[in-house]
Formats: structure tokens, C-alpha cells, sequence
């Protein structure tokens, strides 16, 4: 079975769910140490990003949260690097990825026109291999 065409910007009920709760907890937790509340707030903000703005490949995300996970439980168990020095790294591993995710032709997030015009034909052409990798006619 062929997934549907469906690039672009997208938000589910879900997702709303996921950012009003991250949200109460952001803001929850702040009022106890405001670092960790910021740290909520980034993890949930970049979820967003990623998955609804993005669309961000999978192996993109697992760096990132690689990268940001590190970083975060050493500053919180060893007061070493800085929140500040956490977040600024994680934030240029963020756009680092961004960049390359905007450029692959499979780049289906939004503005996707301006950024992959040839998307259609790439998902067309990469449908039927996965179909047939799949076992499907």
C-alpha cells in the first residue's frame, strides 16, 4: 500500500496535547529551577519543530536528542557544561541539522515548494521501492 502524499506543516490533536502539557510542565517546574523549566520548554519546543515544522528524519532526531541528553545530564550531575553552554550547543546541532534536512530530496516539511520542488517526483519514484520492498505488487 502507497502512503499518502501529505508534505507540509502539520498538528494533531496529539500534538496539542503534548505542547499544552509540556507547556504546564515548563512552567510548573520553572517556578522551582528555572533552568530545568527552560529545559522542558527546549525539549518540547524542538519536538515541534521536528516532527510537525521539519518533518525531520528520525536518525536527525536521535542526534539531536543524543547530543542534548548528554549534555543535560552531565550539567545537571556535574553542574558541568553550563545550561547555558547546553543550550547554545544543542541549538547549533540544531540548525546544523535543519540545514541538512532542508536539503535532502526527501525534505518534506514546511515550505517544501521552495525548498524541494521536486519533491513529488522523489516520493513517486521512492513509493514503488518501498512498496516492492515491502512484498506489495
Amino acid at each position: 500500500m502507497t502512503r499518502p502524499f501529505s508534505p507540509g506543516f502539520r498538528l494533531s490533536r496529539t500534538d496539542l496535547v503534548v505542547l499544552w502539557i509540556g507547556a504546564i510542565a515548563a512552567v510548573g517546574v520553572g517556578r522551582i529551577d528555572l533552568a530545568l523549566g527552560i529545559a522542558i520548554a527546549f525539549t518540547v519546543g524542538h519536538f515541534f519543530l521536528f516532527c510537525n515544522v521539519l518533518r525531520m528524519a528520525r536518525s536527525r532526531e536521535l542526534i539531536w536528542a543524543g547530543v542534548f541528553l548528554g549534555l543535560a545530564v552531565s550539567t545537571l550531575m556535574q553542574g558541568q557544561p553550563s545550561w547555558g553552554v547546553t543550550f547554545g550547543i544543542a541549538f547549533a546541532v540544531t540548525v546544523i541539522i535543519s540545514m541538512v534536512q532542508l536539503r535532502h530530496p526527501a525534505y518534506h516539511g514546511i515550505a517544501w515548494q521552495y525548498f524541494n520542488p521536486n519533491l513529488p517526483q522523489w516520493w513517486e519514484a521512492n513509493q514503488h521501492v518501498s512498496d516492492t520492498h515491502r512484498g506489495s505488487p
